[in-house]
């Protein structure tokens, strides 16, 4: 696919993973529509481009108004990542809110249809898979994509609602013709992130030198982390590579527990605390790490950024771009909300 002149339309690409997407887009020389109703998405993050002309910004919602048919006029591939979404505490202690992700994703997918848009690439997520699989971290699991299927068994609100979103969208593609893929991505982590995911409230803690330095469950939780900008290029591949509605996994197959983690945070930063484990915390999946093999076949795709790499350049970007005071008087709100 050729993105030279391309009209594009990112949803949500004022996000910390959308406006990466963005990025990528315009490197690649694609015309690029964004709307963003700016709950969590920063308009600071894609404002070089709006203030350059390289990105046509709207914000609102797209569930109200008609909006969604608007923003698809026109569009040759439209990137569906907007979303109600956090990080863990997010997702289960908001539960209403995500629900309201299958109003939007249908929204969206019967917009570009109706406007006959060229394909639509949806921003799935690892939450789609059986929590049944995910429970015990001392087994090598790799999630595959061909585990998703009945029974079903999400992962909370979010998790039904991505799922749902992947079953509808295969609908589009068989009644109406269009052409869409599906990315699962996988923990996403890496600058502009936000301090509801786990990374980001890793690093911190270790900014603003907590001691006890707090951990939410028992430090055993495996995930695979895997960079932004390996997501971002798994996305455009699969824009490139599939039409047929299939789901792709986006993620590395490291194994990293979350204690591992977090002594790595605090290795890089220098920084000594007891640490501290709260069992009473939202954890999510023990065991929860993707194989990517039918994304290498695929979409000839696969993460060139090892965690513990892209761990320190997201270390050094949060430590230069944030104010220790104001976060100070706001992590504990950040740690749950968007």
């Amino acid at each position: 696919m050729d993105w030279r002149g391309r009209p594009v339309l990112v949803t949500g690409g004022a996000s910390f993973i959308g406006s990466h997407l963005v990025d990528g887009l315009i490197a690649r020389g694609a015309i690029v529509r964004v709307v963003d109703d700016l709950s969590s998405g920063q308009l600071e993050n894609i404002r070089k481009h709006v203030e350059a002309g390289r990105v046509e910004f709207i914000r609102g919602d797209l569930k109200v108004n008609g909006l969604a048919r608007k923003a698809v006029d026109g569009m040759s591939v439209v990137f569906h990542l907007a979303a109600d979404h956090g990080g863990r505490g997010y997702v289960e202690l908001h539960q209403s809110a995500c629900a309201l992700n299958m109003m939007l994703d249908q929204l969206v997918f019967d917009a570009a249809a109706t406007a006959r848009a060229d394909k639509v690439v949806f921003a799935s997520s690892g939450c789609v898979y059986p929590n049944a699989l995910q429970t015990d971290p001392s087994q090598p699991v790799y999630l595959t994509e061909d585990m998703v299927g009945p029974p079903y068994d999400a992962d909370n609100m979010y998790g039904w609602a991505k799922l749902m979103g992947e079953l509808t969208l295969r609908t589009y593609c068989r009644d109406h013709g269009l052409k869409a893929a599906a990315c699962r991505y996988f923990t996403v982590f890496g600058d502009r992130g936000h301090e509801n995911h786990a990374v980001i409230a890793m690093i911190a803690r270790a900014l603003l030198e907590q001691d006890p330095f707090d951990v939410w469950g028992n430090g055993e939780q495996i995930r695979n982390w895997t960079h932004v900008s390996d997501i971002v290029a798994g996305t455009i591949r699969a824009a490139e590579k599939i039409d047929d509605g299939t789901a792709v996994n986006l993620g590395t197959m490291e194994r990293t527990r979350v204690i591992d983690a977090v002594r790595a945070v605090l290795a890089y930063t220098g920084h000594t605390a007891r640490i501290r484990f709260l069992r009473d915390k939202p954890v999510g999946p023990m065991n929860r790490v993707a194989d990517n093999t039918l994304a290498k076949r695929l979409l000839e795709w696969e993460p060139q950024v090892k965690f513990i790499d892209g761990l320190h350049r997201t270390i050094d970007w949060y430590f230069a771009a944030k104010d220790r005071a104001t976060l100070a008087a706001d992590l504990e709100r950040k740690l749950t909300e968007r």
